[in-house]
């Protein structure tokens, strides 16, 4: 129990890996506009988390019928949504569209899965 509890370098090395994550995002989907800087995009990445870690596992919970009809794709959906929730909360992430918000919740998923992996950062279960 007690390894479940995140450290400082924990923390900043998942702050690091949402923001790479986020800055492929920026450069491989057109309807994704990051911006301001390096401050800009550590903050970007800090409000994602924090979506993803507070209002992300609600969501998921209003939204379990669904998810579980679709066999877990509604989940792309509800990553999508809390993309477009972040850009709503920062001026230096623009989200343009729902087909921007699904591809570019695509990049940020299999970037910061593949970068978890490689740093050998564990996720709480």
């Amino acid at each position: 129990m007690l390894n479940r509890i995140p450290t400082m370098k924990g923390l900043l090395l998942r702050l690091g890996v949402n923001a790479v994550a986020l800055l492929a995002a920026d450069f491989l989907i057109d309807g994704v506009h990051l911006g301001g800087g390096l401050f800009g995009m550590l903050a970007v990445a800090l409000v994602f988390g924090l979506v993803n870690a507070l209002i992300k596992p609600f969501v998921l919970l209003l939204s379990l019928p669904a998810v579980v009809m679709t066999l877990g794709l509604f989940t792309w959906v509800v990553n999508a949504a809390m993309l477009g929730l972040t850009a709503a909360f920062t001026d230096s992430l623009d989200v343009d569209g729902l087909w921007s918000a699904l591809g570019g919740s695509l990049v940020v998923s299999v970037v910061s899965a593949l970068l978890s992996r490689y740093t050998g950062e564990q996720r709480a279960r």
